[in-house]
């Protein structure tokens, strides 16, 4: 078996049995990443406890950057507008701070949408994303049972499905980006 998980059959076709797909360098610059923009949300406006009175606050994340986009944006917050959420600051693409009176809560149980709903969309970013991986395993699934049915196929298909495999996440991860 060599470095990327792959062995020789008996035939000497070559087998996937496994490729490695975490990363400790990778999770940790990820868990790094996180912690710098807490602290950026944290620290970017200064409120003293005057300012704190009678508010309460929400940052809102988009995994897929529509506080970019003008009219996904203005969307966004008109939709909080609605049940009193008042924008206070745009950190990027992906993160905004909104503010409202605590006493707009009264009028929650009327709203169509959550209040305290953290990401824009009906969905939310996590149901995208899981359609997206649910829908690539469910692939890589049927990738390896035919290799292994039919006892191992030549690299060159193997290579070229797992290419293909690759081409259908992208396009249905910038399908739904684009809605």
């Amino acid at each position: 078996m060599n470095s990327i998980g792959c062995e020789k059959s008996d035939k000497g076709k070559i087998l996937m049995s496994y490729v490695p797909i975490t990363s400790t360098v990778g999770t940790a610059a990820a868990a790094a990443a996180a912690a710098r923009a807490r602290k950026e949300e944290e620290e970017m406006t200064k409120y003293n406890s005057d300012d704190l009175e009678g508010w309460e606050f929400k940052i809102m994340r988009s995994t897929w950057g529509h506080f970019g986009k003008r009219e996904k944006f203005q969307k966004i917050c008109d939709e909080e507008a609605v049940a009193g959420w008042e924008m206070v600051e745009k950190f990027d693409n992906y993160r905004v701070r909104f503010k409202r009176r605590i006493e707009r809560r009264s009028n929650d149980r009327h709203m169509q949408t959550d209040p305290y709903r953290t990401s824009p969309g009906s969905g939310g970013s996590a149901g995208k994303l899981g359609l997206i991986l649910g829908i690539t395993l469910a692939l890589l699934g049927v990738l390896f049972f035919l290799v292994n049915a039919t006892g191992g196929a030549p690299l060159p298909w193997t290579m070229i499905t797992a290419v293909g495999l690759g081409v259908i996440f992208i396009g249905m991860t910038v399908l739904l980006k684009k809605r």
